[in-house]
């Protein structure tokens, strides 16, 4: 009966099946479609992200030896001609992931070339992946920056977040140890130790609690 009542059904809204047969092809032919476009597109960052990285840690020749193709003058010039690419692909693929570590990559090396407003930007850019890993490196790269042009303010709070919310990439110690590092450079040494000996407790097999434990006797 239910067969019956379903070939009935079918053959009095023949037209309205039809379309909608039509319509449920249709999408899974765009939806294949866009399938194969996103791998395309994903397959074309990966080599051009690949490259970058390449250029990125390719040699540098020492000084008054020659330079050999792949091998780059001066560190600088390194970092620009990896820049370069970085941003390109960051603009080009932003919204996969592949153009997110571009964006990271790109703010690490406008750091190494003194482009501290361009670092501060492409850094903000990758900490704002759904990534945690990825965005916590950026983080820890943007509250270095930070650190670095006298911003200790803004380095503390990130200090602080990563502490709350670590990542495989950027433990809560290694944020603790940066922390303790800047609250040191500020004199502020009571909040130093603090976070020293909160490390040394929490690895204490572990290179941070080391790394905590010879800072805790240094500042004796």
């Amino acid at each position: 009966m239910a067969t019956a009542s379903g070939m009935s059904w079918l053959s009095g809204h023949r037209s309205s099946v039809t379309r909608w047969v039509t319509l449920t092809a249709l999408i899974v032919v765009l939806g294949a479609g866009s399938i194969i476009t996103l791998n395309l597109r994903s397959s074309a960052a990966d080599l051009a992200l690949g490259a970058a990285l390449d250029a990125y840690n390719s040699p540098v020749a020492q000084p008054g030896a020659p330079v050999t193709p792949g091998v780059y003058a001066t560190a600088a010039e390194r970092a620009k001609a990896a820049n370069e690419q970085f941003v390109a692909i960051a603009s080009k693929y932003g919204w996969l992931s592949q153009g997110v570590k571009a964006h990271y990559f790109a703010g690490i090396t406008y750091e190494q070339m003194g482009q501290t407003t361009q670092a501060e930007t492409e850094l903000k850019a990758a900490a704002g992946s759904w990534n945690r890993n990825l965005a916590n490196l950026a983080k820890l790269a943007l509250a270095a920056l930070y650190e670095q042009n006298s911003r200790g303010t803004e380095a503390i709070e990130i200090y602080t977040g990563l502490i709350s919310k670590p990542s495989e990439t950027v433990p809560a110690t290694s944020a603790q140890l940066q922390l303790a590092d800047l609250y040191a450079t500020q004199g502020k040494m009571d909040q130093a130790r603090k976070l020293w000996a909160a490390v040394k407790d929490a690895d204490k097999d572990g290179a941070a609690g080391a790394i905590a434990a010879q800072a805790l006797n240094a500042k004796q």
